[in-house]
């Protein structure tokens, strides 16, 4: 069926994206009218002729026919810049689902423009003899201010303005005066809000591998023959990536070309810019939520203009409006992180692909354990696969210890440390090495609890237990609630309220208790809340002011320090015992990331692993670096249960005010679903009704029923998934689900949706 009208967004140039207005589109134009184009509508009372962009398109009114006004052309300018966002916003709304306005606020990184940075600077109009006359003749005036400011241009030809009326001490009349005379002049610049700060431009040139080599020239030869596809990198940990991505970056940017560099973590934004900044200098620059709403403008204003060639940053970076793009980097492709968590749920793998396809560019992933999804991929034939099995410079992969807890308490070992990892520990010290302790947990305890009565103490908006961090406060990491730490129980009285499971400020006291000659840094989500936390942080560790980094997730992803010589996995089975399906290829991950950090440098790495399963199979295969045997053993689970990336799934969330209103709503949703399936296959002809009734019968239901946190900031959560070998039939499923939902008029419930969820709901 064709679409009868067109949503339209007036003014997008002003970057104002209040709402989109509905416009009929004529039959002359039905075949040219798409998602991104430039339309001219009629606008206003005055039916004044405005131009603006289409963003999505129906074949249902949305007001009365009478009242919806014509397009009157399609605009002879075509495809522009931001024409490719919006029709990237629209991909994302139908791909992944969400409103309009979600999807353009998700594309346009910058909601409103900002007043352009100026400064003056004051020019010599006069040389030599003239000049040095205007001076005496001030001295005679007794101007003597005049003199002072003429004296200073004798040696210099511009000096900035306000380094004339700080230093000299020189009034503003002053300088207009000697305008006037025509001896001066004043001029004024604009100037872009630049965040990358990077004074050492000196590189060390590595010579490439062959297979480096290799691989770069692989890219380059089919981008410039036209085929432009999707490259996995599967190198291990200090195997040389950023070398590669180098290497294709320099050969796209010699082409004209640019390039987008995405890393999963802003943390890691320091060192990745410093690599880069030493290859190309200020033609780099970054793109994450830290820098300030100017700065972010700049960097847009500055890649449309085709002034910067790189940009680095995490997922949002994906949608720099670079005119000439060539290639998109993304590094640690595996990290969840790549998962926007907010509507719309777009994958930035996914999404960096579809953007490629609409400028002809490239796409490379890279990661030493690539997703279950890319190298599933990859072996299927979609994506081309390279291997790199060798660290870069000969060094090799570290020494792994695997500790079973179990023995270690049997043996009276009650401390967080094993003595195999303190042993280690204790040598680093008197060697001058550096160690990283690894937890996958910030704060201080799990949770508290009483130890009479077993009363949990919980957020009283979430359905989740509260975190205890210093100073006794305790703090609820979904909503931000805290309350200060109660002496007592509040239920029965007791006394023995206690913390349990350590937090990483407690790996940080006890590091102080056991190695008071140590210094330690500390890194996880509550040291690193302020701008420029994670470059003095790392940097400081970088350059050897501390002997041990104890943190979170940040610190095991891509991190490069060639005197770290020891990696301590203090509890590996915190991500491995989450209720996920994604739990075991979650610690795998993490546990060979995190060995990847040690010995990366000229001195040999060693790792310890602590756990409690040391049998489970993704410790196992951790421990030995193994990712061809893991990856094994995870899909045969993943085909027998029907999970990504041998199918597809489709998470749908409801959130409500009222629990019986979200248990009410998903259970409609379901029968809906149902109820879709058996009228479509009685609406096709024979052959049709057996090929849709064999494509319906593959679907799997699962739910409805309450999500594992059952409230979250007053609001009650109800899900139900959905499984299907074919991505677009859930997508087909969500359309239908979302006119449903518009036909209900909902009023206080939410629904979202999630394809191939990262987390179980």
């Amino acid at each position: 069926m064709a679409r009868m009208y067109a949503d339209v967004i007036i003014d997008i140039s002003h970057e104002k994206v209040d709402r989109p207005f509905q416009y009929r589109i004529p039959p002359k134009l039905s075949e040219v009218v798409c998602p991104g184009v430039r339309v001219h509508v009629p606008f206003g009372r005055g039916n004044q002729d405005k131009v603006g962009y289409v963003v999505d398109l129906s074949d249902q009114p949305d007001y009365p026919v009478d009242k919806i006004k014509d397009i009157i052309a399609v605009d002879s300018k075509g495809i522009t810049a931001e024409s490719n966002q919006i029709r990237i916003a629209y991909w994302l709304k139908r791909q992944y689902g969400s409103t309009t306005i979600a999807a353009l606020k998700t594309v346009l990184p910058v909601k409103q423009k900002l007043k352009q940075l100026e400064r003056k600077k004051v020019v010599r109009c006069v040389e030599g003899d003239i000049l040095q006359e205007a001076v005496f003749a001030c001295e005679r005036k007794k101007q003597v201010a005049r003199a002072r400011v003429l004296r200073a241009f004798l040696t210099d030809a511009v000096l900035p303005y306000e380094l004339i009326r700080q230093k000299l001490n020189v009034a503003s009349a002053t300088l207009m005066a000697l305008e006037k005379q025509g001896l001066l002049k004043i001029e004024t610049e604009s100037y872009y809000r630049n965040p990358v700060r990077c004074a050492d431009r000196e590189e060390k040139r590595v010579v490439l591998s062959e297979i480096q080599r290799g691989i770069i020239e692989k890219v380059l030869s089919d981008y410039e023959e036209g085929h432009s596809g999707t490259y996995l990198i599967h190198g291990i940990t200090g195997s040389g990536k950023t070398e590669v991505y180098l290497g294709i970056i320099e050969k796209m940017i010699g082409m004209g070309r640019q390039a987008i560099v995405l890393i999963p973590e802003i943390a890691l934004t320091y060192q990745t810019l410093l690599r880069f900044y030493k290859r190309f200098g200020d033609r780099v620059s970054v793109m994450n939520s830290s820098l300030s709403m100017g700065e972010k403008y700049d960097q847009i204003r500055r890649a449309q203009a085709g002034e910067i060639d790189v940009i680095i940053g995490p997922r949002s970076a994906l949608f720099t409006p670079f005119p000439r793009l060539g290639v998109i980097i993304v590094d640690e492709e595996h990290e969840s992180s790549y998962k926007g968590e907010a509507m719309p749920k777009y994958h930035a793998r996914e999404t960096a692909v579809q953007i490629a396809s609409m400028h002809h560019a490239c796409v490379v992933l890279g990661s030493a354990t690539p997703s279950m999804e890319a190298y599933y991929r990859a072996r299927q034939g979609e994506y081309q696969l390279f291997e790199m099995r060798n660290r870069q410079g000969g060094s090799i992969l570290p020494r792994v210890y695997t500790v079973d807890l179990r023995e270690e308490l049997k043996q009276g070992n009650r401390s967080v440390f094993s003595r195999k990892l303190r042993e280690l520990m204790e040598e680093r010290l008197r060697d001058g090495e550096q160690t990283i302790l690894f937890l996958n947990r910030r704060g201080y305890a799990g949770f508290i609890s009483c130890r009479e009565c077993g009363h949990v103490m919980k957020c009283p908006h979430c359905d989740v237990s509260l975190s205890e961090h210093r100073g006794n406060v305790l703090l609820c990491h979904y909503c931000g609630y805290q309350e200060i730490r109660k002496k007592n129980c509040p239920v029965c009285g007791s006394r023995y309220l206690m913390g349990f499971k350590a937090g990483t400020e407690q790996i940080e006291e006890a590091l102080h208790r056991e190695f008071p000659e140590a210094r330690v840094l500390r890194m996880d989500a509550d040291t690193t809340k302020t701008k420029e936390s994670y470059e003095k942080i790392l940097s400081a560790f970088a350059d050897e002011k501390a002997d041990i980094l104890v943190g979170t997730q940040m610190i095991v992803k891509g991190h490069d320090f060639p005197n770290v010589t020891l990696v301590g996995i203090l509890a590996a089975d915190l991500s491995l015992n989450q209720n996920d399906y994604r739990a075991g290829e979650r610690t795998f991950q993490l546990l060979t990331q995190a060995a990847g950090r040690a010995g990366r440098g000229e001195k040999p790495g060693e790792v310890v692993i602590q756990t409690y399963q040391p049998e489970h199979y993704s410790i196992v295969h951790a421990a030995r670096q193994d990712y061809q045997g893991f990856y094994e053993e995870e899909i045969m689970y993943r085909d027998l249960m029907q999970y990504p990336p041998v199918a597809h799934m489709l998470a749908v969330l409801v959130t409500s005010r009222e629990q019986e209103q979200g248990e009410a709503l998903t259970g409609k949703m379901v029968d809906f679903v149902n109820f879709c399936r058996t009228a479509r296959t009685k609406e096709e002809s024979p052959d049709e009704e057996r090929r849709t009734a064999q494509t319906w019968q593959r679907l799997q239901i699962i739910g409805p029923t309450e999500a594992s946190i059952n409230k979250i900031n007053d609001l009650y959560r109800h899900v139900f998934y959905m499984k299907h070998p074919d991505y677009q039939v859930l997508v087909g499923i969500k359309d239908e689900l979302e006119f449903f939902c518009k036909r209900e008029e909902l009023k206080n419930q939410t629904v979202q949706y999630d394809f191939d969820p990262m987390n179980t709901y």
